[in-house]
């Protein structure tokens, strides 16, 4: 149904008139469609683990399979952003479910030996469908909570979607366990899509006052921050999906595990990234994220460096060990880092000498439209993840190759870090102005440094 009068900031509407409740229940069913469209998504994260030498498919040709994935689901994050306002939150959540059973239709009719590798390709580039409900389920949800409540309410189903990802391959270990075959997989989720379908449609709402803001979007492109921010967030969450994507073909690639094993191992590294997400958001509260982000990337390439060698090594225990830390390590910056975007844009506001509700409007304005953006050039990181495997196998046959220039890129993101949100921060605590919590006189420093001290507690 449409809602003609949403006001979630009036504590009596909230409380007394049902706001909240409405609220919560629309969440509900919109973390399980997002959790479907997750999995449908990483849905060819299994699948290649049943297509063994009968398929006729390499190694190079699997993870193209699921870096097409990958590609589709970030592109469409961006049409998905605005689709809410254009369909409403109940139609579009409707719209975006039933669309899952293109690609696991698809998937159930042709999978089988001796279908070419086009028809093949095809299906994956269907699963990225899923991938978009991210976007429209992150919008729509915003504009239900009040702002005391949104980074609650954002978690929960950012979290619940994201642990669709190992569900769906513990639902692959199972079926290789049972003796299954990959349309076994497939069969659980399309009645569960259908279900996902029925609920949206008799729970869900849509609010009439949400509209596409497309000045803000604008001004989000043109802002040197969203692009910066953008580099981060291909460092966690890109990582996350790529390496959710491709640790099972890696693992029975280059350490010959069989379907089944490899199937055992798979689901817990994105298991524990999916559940730790919100820690990584309650850090950054507590201790600023553009801190925690930094320690975050340092001990990614850490543990990077632990997968370098113990890939040269061939040791698979220290491969898996430092895998699933690479995994935890993901899910953390993914919450350290979504939760800087809008301490950034309100910082950018007190830049320009707004105050006060000025301040907060312009800074919910651009980064509610950047989160969007930010959000489908993140997931490209999966893409880049699973094209440098590709490649690395193609040349050398193993992944070190791409785990090096992965390790150079966590570098690269903890210098970006470094200077862009807490260097100058250190530069003003040697003698350019108070720091927060400080006295401040006849030296208080102008709303440009005020902004910049702000940066290092987003």
């Amino acid at each position: 149904m449409w809602i003609e009068r949403w006001d979630p900031e009036d504590e009596r509407f909230w409380k007394e008139e049902g706001g909240e409740r409405v609220a919560r229940r629309n969440l509900a069913f919109s973390v399980v469609s997002e959790h479907i469209g997750f999995s449908v998504w990483s849905l060819w994260s299994v699948m290649v683990l049943f297509m063994g030498p009968e398929y006729g498919i390499d190694a190079a040709g699997k993870f193209f399979l699921v870096s097409m994935a990958t590609l589709v689901g970030a592109v469409v994050r961006v049409p998905y952003t605005f689709a809410v306002a254009r369909f409403g939150g109940r139609n579009w959540t409707v719209i975006a479910a039933s669309l899952l059973l293109l690609p696991t239709v698809a998937a159930f009719v042709v999978m089988e030996p001796g279908t070419s590798y086009a028809t093949f390709m095809v299906c994956a580039l269907l699963t990225g469908v899923g991938g978009g409900n991210f976007a429209s389920s992150m919008t729509n949800i915003n504009a239900f909570f009040p702002l005391r409540e949104k980074g609650w309410a954002l978690g929960i189903n950012a979290g619940g979607g994201n642990i669709g990802v190992p569900v769906v391959q513990l639902v692959g270990l199972a079926a290789i366990g049972a003796g299954g075959g990959p349309r076994l997989v497939l069969g659980i989720y399309i009645p569960l899509i259908v279900g996902s379908v029925v609920c949206a449609f008799r729970y869900m709402d849509s609010i009439s006052s949400v509209r596409n803001d497309t000045g803000a979007a604008k001004a989000a492109v043109r802002e040197a921050h969203t692009w910066i921010m953008a580099l981060l967030y291909v460092g966690t969450f890109g990582s996350f999906i790529g390496y959710s994507f491709a640790f099972g073909l890696v693992l029975q690639t280059q350490f010959g595990r069989t379907p089944l094993e490899a199937a055992q191992i798979t689901f817990i590294g994105p298991l524990l990234g999916s559940l730790i997400r919100p820690v990584g958001g309650r850090l950054a509260d507590r201790f600023g994220g553009a801190r925690i982000t930094l320690g975050n990337f340092v001990g990614m390439g850490a543990a990077t460096g632990v997968v370098v060698v113990a890939s040269v090594r061939e040791s698979l225990p220290l491969f898996v060990g430092a895998f699933i830390a690479l995994f935890v390590l993901t899910g953390l910056g993914n919450g350290s880092t979504y939760k800087m975007i809008p301490g950034i844009f309100q910082a950018k506001a007190e830049g320009k000498g707004l105050e006060g509700e000025a301040a907060a409007v312009y800074g919910r304005r651009l980064s509610g439209a950047a989160m969007g953006l930010i959000g489908a050039v993140g997931a490209l990181g999966g893409l880049g993840i699973n094209l440098a495997l590709r490649q690395s196998f193609q040349t050398v046959g193993s992944g070190t190759g791409a785990f090096v220039s992965f390790l150079g890129f966590y570098v690269a993101c903890s210098v970006v870090t470094w200077a862009v949100y807490l260097r100058r921060r250190t530069r003003r605590g040697s003698g350019q102005g108070p720091g927060p919590g400080e006295a401040r006189g006849a030296g208080e420093p102008g709303a440009a440094e005020k902004a910049q001290v702000r940066y290092a507690e987003v």
